[in-house]
């Protein structure tokens, strides 16, 4: 035993020595695994995972297969040369069905014969397919298509109307009314449908037509209908009211089933028919509403809501198979729990080991699987007994994990507005020397309502900039997730207020570490953390550099440009001529004659959630100002930096700004 002791005392600094910091390369050379698709009988999980290919920019993705037990590799089943995903296992287990890019621009139905590995294509659609679920009795797909609406299914008249527009010698646009352009993308005619595709022959059937789109969809376990998800509102700019619809997989008119004027989403029909779960909000125009967990009931027509008292958003939902509890998650104090739900409401935590997603429950009813991260290592899946450990099934980034010297994490509390705890993130650098002081960074997160979570992300990767030398706070002030919904709701119509002095407060904790060099701080943010980095920049000279990517700078503006304006006229209390004031209390560029501190400032072309306007208003105030700044401009890419190449550079180009300003 003193031997063995003595062995490992000796191998594990010798290992950490010949592990490296890690670099954006190491980060794109990863496998990002999606979600566990159990098979029928228990004995595999399928899912897709994504690569990059940094020197073509792209990425390529396929579908793998690993044994349920975990007694061997994952093994990939489809080519991958392109883009394959949407894993789903046939009602017999023979068949994989997923959608596919490899033989054009549009994705197709493909079908995988598990047995002989052999792909072949199937029933083509025009107008291509997405999000492919099997009916019952496997002799049909239902899948997501972008169809006109006056078309249908109709590949011609969908062919016609698509040739027809791609002649049209003007790309100009006659706008009649809003929300003409959403997150990256102008609305485009299409909308998207759901569509029966029989395997056997016989034509395709559209289950909702008209001119709405159908979003998140379930099918029933008799095979006889479908719930959907969709918004009827004439003005969806202004609405966040999803409902609930039902329609027989043979055509016929949606029935409506839920009517709140909140969002609903997320239906899952229960194993034995009775009652369909799904996600509710109460309130219209607030899309940061508590999400509450609700159960309709298929024989009275009526719905419930259990666990009144869960104080946090439902993020995901799964029936076990006796139809008596679900597998739900949420956010947990920096985490993402996974919790059992009896249908009279009493919850119990089973997992809060790192942030769990996408939870399937096995057919023996026992074993539950999921996909699971934290800071420090990316998602794999993990198999688990109900109360008992989980177990990694997964490996396809062990081999390059082992080679990297990830960053220590750990949570750090505080006390913010009003005496309130404060959570946040703590990350040390790589190999890290108590006895040094090391100069910080603070990563403000988006939102504002959301959180920054015990889990691995490919933007913002606190690791990434650890390893330049840094130490990173991760702040969850007001607006976070996971801390119960009036730590969420305090935030709203005070951008500026507590969750700025949450965030100071935070600093000032993180400044007093002995091994925080207090005189050499950043701080760096996007969305809302970049409007909170412009708030900063006119309201204290704590950090010696800022980086404001995709921000908020002028409220005012913003409403003119954006697209969701149930956003600001929620948090912000109204429109900015009828309810000037809070726009004028909170807008950053208000207080441009204060701007001093160095600043980067990011922002691409086609942000239309937080349009380039903000960006290069701030811009201009800072060298009018004559303060050193700079601006990272993207012409193809939106609220976040996707494409790899771009990424490289946005990561080494806030890096080096870092590096400029803080290492002097």
């Amino acid at each position: 035993m003193k031997k063995l002791a003595l062995l490992l005392a000796i191998a594990l600094p010798a290992l950490a020595q010949s592990q490296r910091p890690i670099t954006f390369e190491d980060m794109s050379a990863m496998r990002r695994i999606g979600a566990p698709r159990v098979s029928p009988d228990g004995k595999w999980v399928a899912y897709d995972a994504s690569t990059i290919d940094l020197a073509g920019n792209k990425r390529l993705s396929a579908v793998y297969i690993v044994p349920a037990d975990g007694s061997a590799p994952s093994k990939k089943v489809t080519d991958g040369t392109k883009q394959d995903d949407g894993a789903a296992w046939s009602p017999d287990g023979k068949t994989i069905a997923y959608v596919s890019n490899k033989d054009g621009a549009t994705k197709q139905l493909y079908l995988l014969d598990v047995a002989s590995g052999a792909s072949k294509k199937g029933p083509a659609l025009s107008t291509g397919a997405a999000s492919p679920q099997w009916t019952p009795d496997g002799t049909a797909v239902i899948v997501s298509s972008d169809v006109y609406p006056d078309c249908g299914v109709d590949p011609k008249c969908n062919d016609d109307r698509t040739a027809a527009a791609e002649k049209v010698p003007s790309k100009a646009r006659v706008i009649n009314g809003l929300f003409y352009r959403h997150w990256n993308a102008w609305t485009e005619p299409t909308k998207g449908h759901l569509i029966y595709v029989p395997l056997s022959g016989g034509a395709a059937r559209d289950l909702t037509p008209g001119g709405f789109s159908a979003d998140a969809f379930d099918v029933s376990p008799d095979g006889k209908e479908v719930v959907f998800v969709r918004n009827t509102d004439p003005r969806p700019e202004i609405s966040t009211n999803t409902d609930l619809f039902t329609v027989p997989v043979t055509g016929g008119e949606p029935k409506r089933i839920t009517s709140r004027t909140g969002g609903d989403d997320d239906p899952h029909y229960s194993p034995d028919g009775k009652w369909i779960a799904y996600r509710s909000q109460s309130r219209g125009g607030y899309e940061s509403d508590l999400f509450e967990l609700w159960l309709y009931d298929r024989t009275s027509g009526q719905s419930k809501r259990i666990a009144s008292d869960f104080p946090n958003w439902i993020e995901s939902i799964d029936w076990a198979k006796d139809s008596k509890t679900l597998f739900v998650t949420a956010p947990l104090k920096g985490k993402t729990a996974l919790y059992e739900m009896t249908l009279d409401g009493k919850a119990s935590m089973l997992n809060n080991a790192g942030s769990v997603e996408s939870v399937e429950v096995g057919p023996d009813g026992r074993t539950i699987f999921f996909a699971m991260s934290t800071l420090r290592r990316p998602s794999d899946i993990y198999s688990m007994a109900k109360n008992g450990p989980s177990r990694k099934l997964t490996s396809d980034n062990d081999a390059l994990l082992a080679q990297i010297a990830m960053s220590e994490t750990s949570d750090v509390w505080w006390k913010g507005a009003d005496g309130a705890d404060v959570q946040g993130h703590l990350v040390k650098p790589p190999n890290f020397d108590p006895s040094k002081k090391y100069p910080a960074i603070v990563l403000i997160h988006g939102g504002p309502q959301g959180a920054w979570g015990d889990s691995w992300g490919y933007r913002w990767n606190p690791q990434i900039f650890a390893a330049r030398g840094y130490v990173i706070l991760m702040p969850n002030p007001r607006g976070s997730t996971g801390f119960g919904q009036k730590f969420v709701e305090d935030i709203s119509k005070d951008w500026a207020g507590k969750a700025y002095v949450d965030i100071m407060n935070g600093v000032d904790a993180f400044a007093a570490m002995p091994f925080v060099d207090a005189n050499r701080m950043g701080a760096a943010g996007g969305s809302y953390g970049g409007y909170m980095v412009d708030w900063i920049l006119g309201h204290s000279n704590r950090f010696k550099a800022l980086v404001s990517h995709a921000g908020v700078y002028n409220l005012e503006s913003m409403y003119g440009v954006t697209e969701e304006l149930w956003f600001p006229e929620w948090e912000l209390g109204g429109n900015p001529w009828d309810n000037p004031e809070l726009y004028e209390k909170l807008s950053p560029h208000k207080f441009a004659k204060n701007f001093a501190t160095p600043t980067l400032v990011s922002h691409g072309e086609i942000d239309f959630r937080v349009p380039i306007d903000q960006g290069l208003q701030l811009f201009t105030a800072l060298q009018r100002r004559g303060v050193p700044s700079k601006l990272l401009y993207f012409p193809d890419e939106g609220h976040w930096v996707l494409k790899p190449q771009n990424s490289r550079l946005w990561y080494q180009t806030v890096g080096d700004w870092f590096d400029q300003w803080l290492k002097k």
